[in-house]
């Protein structure tokens, strides 16, 4: 051996407890029962598959070539994108269409509220991306068209939201990348977020992160105002992620300004799309801050009788001692759950790789009920090990781990699949912790392979280097979770699990990193024996060509299933001695 043992804190900083039940993902029959008012769109009519609903009824059917793209018949233009943006994205070598684009964007240009959940590498970005700027651009032209010196159209926002500054980043290229015939971005896309503030003129496409974008329209009223009315297409792109955790609270914030605003311009008197209200005049600006008083969200008034008095906007104002009008406004809390008593002027669009819907407090329970009208787009391998994908599994102890490591990177520079265009191996490490992710590190760096380091310890700056480097030379990242979400890099050839992933959830986000837009691609889990069950419930889950979560129980982690599962195993065995004995 090369290396000294020692530096196997490669017990990768021993796996922890499972923090997430693999069971979250499961659905709920209760959520999509025939009444359901929820639409879902699938992406091939000859196999139905509710969303959520008897996931183990059938294993997928593929062939090599029904797996990502849309069927030959089906062009950019034949699902409703515009000649002008379909040239763009064949310009950017963006020919034909996925199944999820060809699914989603149709219900985007729609106008509905649209719910895209797909598996990573199923080309969600264009599929919001494209028919959002093409509404967008539409809207552009026809308003310069009538426009003149006396007369400026009403300012459009697409704003997009993600969970990180690095995944902000992405979307803006993605955009830009998107060029008119003069070579021009179609679109002004700008991120709000990390080393960039508040844009001086505002751009057609904001991409933000929700503490960004709140830290920057909070302060400041007009500003506040100003962009919640020009708001007309949001976006949340990793949402099951922002909709749980650390991020749900600023997100339903969001939402919920962004809804209030839509009512204020529905009730307001007098309030034509022509005859915009007068911004000194609004109701919107004499609110100090849009705190829970002032908006009820409807997740919290659920189950709440609906109460026989309106919400009313009362403009009239009475005098304070300091002589300045207040607008009162009387608002009752059911409000917010009454949708369809307002004008819709603002469309929202989420998009997940993974969307778990059991349970009251999951994303996708909360989008059914803040959202119940909105579109359902599912993807064939929502949950499902993705058939282009080749999977090999290593057991490993504390004496073999490093050398099977090795072994696993060596062969990646030996890897036979580098075919559609790709002229170098890219491959990535990952493990749990960011000690572990430095460990990983080092120790390959002993055995002279070069290799870069990604994870939230290292600044912006080197992160983003590591990314470009990677992307464009090759070579192996070594990262946590960090990258296993949303970041795209092209020819992935191989993911390598140095550390085994603790959650259903974290498994198929790290795995998505390869054999994506319709490439092969090879996996490799490292896993010791306390991941032994584990493993073989997921492996099980592949062989019979069912989603990963079927096997878990609903309520509870699976390593508590397991605890329940020996326990009963164990009083079974106690009470048949006893028989025995008795006998």
């Amino acid at each position: 051996m090369i290396l000294h043992r020692s530096i196997s804190v490669l017990h990768f900083c021993r796996p922890k407890l499972l923090k997430h039940s693999l069971s979250s993902l499961v659905g709920d029959a209760s959520l999509l029962s025939p009444n359901s008012s929820t639409v879902r769109v699938l992406l091939r009519l000859r196999r139905v598959r509710a969303f959520g609903t008897s996931w183990a009824a059938s294993a997928p059917k593929h062939t090599d070539n029904d797996t990502f793209f849309a069927e030959e018949g089906v062009s950019w233009t034949s699902i409703g994108v515009s000649d002008k943006v379909a040239r763009a994205l064949s310009d950017a070598g963006v020919h034909r269409p996925s199944l999820v684009q060809a699914a989603c964007i149709p219900s985007i240009l729609s106008g509905k509220d649209v719910v895209i959940a797909a598996e990573t590498g199923s080309g969600k970005t264009h599929g919001y991306l494209v028919p959002l700027i093409d509404k967008l651009s539409q809207a552009h032209d026809s308003g310069n068209a009538v426009s003149d010196e006396s007369s400026n159209p009403p300012r459009r926002i697409f704003l997009v939201l993600c969970p990180n500054i690095m995944l902000c980043e992405q979307v803006v290229r993605m955009a830009n990348s998107l060029r008119d015939s003069s070579g021009q971005p179609l679109l002004t896309v700008t991120t709000v977020g990390g080393q960039q503030g508040w844009p001086v003129k505002e751009p057609d496409v904001m991409v933000s992160t929700p503490a960004a974008l709140l830290n920057n329209i909070e302060p400041e009223k007009y500003r506040r105002l100003e962009f919640l009315r020009a708001v007309k297409y949001v976006v949340f792109d990793e949402a099951d992620m922002l909709l749980c955790g650390s991020f749900q609270n600023q997100i339903i914030r969001l939402i919920n300004m962004l809804r209030f605003d839509e009512k204020l311009l529905s009730r307001a008197k007098g309030f034509t799309s022509e005859k915009p209200i007068d911004l000194k005049d609004d109701p919107l600006l004499l609110i100090d801050s849009l705190d829970e008083e002032n908006m009820e969200g409807e997740h919290d008034s659920e189950g709440e009788e609906d109460s026989e008095d309106d919400a009313v906007i009362d403009g009239s104002s009475e005098k304070t001692g300091a002589g300045t009008g207040t607008v009162k406004i009387k608002e009752r809390k059911e409000w917010w759950k009454l949708r369809k008593i307002y004008d819709r002027s603002k469309q929202y669009v989420f998009i997940a790789a993974t969307l778990p819907v059991n349970g009251k407090k999951t994303a996708g329970a909360v989008l059914k009920r803040m959202f119940p009208d909105a579109n359902w787009v599912t993807g064939n391998y929502l949950h499902y090990h993705n058939p282009r994908m080749e999977q090999k599994w290593i057991e490993v102890s504390v004496d073999t781990q490093v050398d099977a490591l090795i072994n696993a990177v060596n062969e990646s520079s030996e890897s036979k699949m580098l075919g559609d265009g790709a002229d170098v191996s890219r491959t990535m490490v990952f493990a749990n912790t960011i000690e572990a992710a430095e460990a990983v590190t080092k120790i390959l760096s002993t055995a002279g392979i070069e290799c870069y380091c990604y994870h939230k310890g290292c600044s912006f700056d080197d992160r983003e280097k590591a990314l470009f480097d990677f992307q464009e030379k090759g070579g192996i990242l070594v990262c946590t979770d960090a990258a296993a979400r949303g970041i795209d890099i092209p020819n992935v050839s191989h993911v390598i699990q140095a550390d085994f992933a603790t959650s259903a959830v974290d498994f198929l986000h790290r795995i998505g990193r390869t054999a994506r837009a319709g490439k092969f691609g090879r996996v490799t889990s490292l896993y010791t024996e306390s991941n032994r069950d584990l493993v073989a419930t997921v492996r099980r889950a592949g062989e019979l060509g069912e989603p990963v979560e079927t096997a878990f129980s609903r309520k509870r982690s699976f390593r508590n299933k397991l605890k329940k599962q020996r326990s009963f195993s164990k009083t079974g065995n106690a009470s048949y001695a006893e028989e025995t004995v008795r006998a």
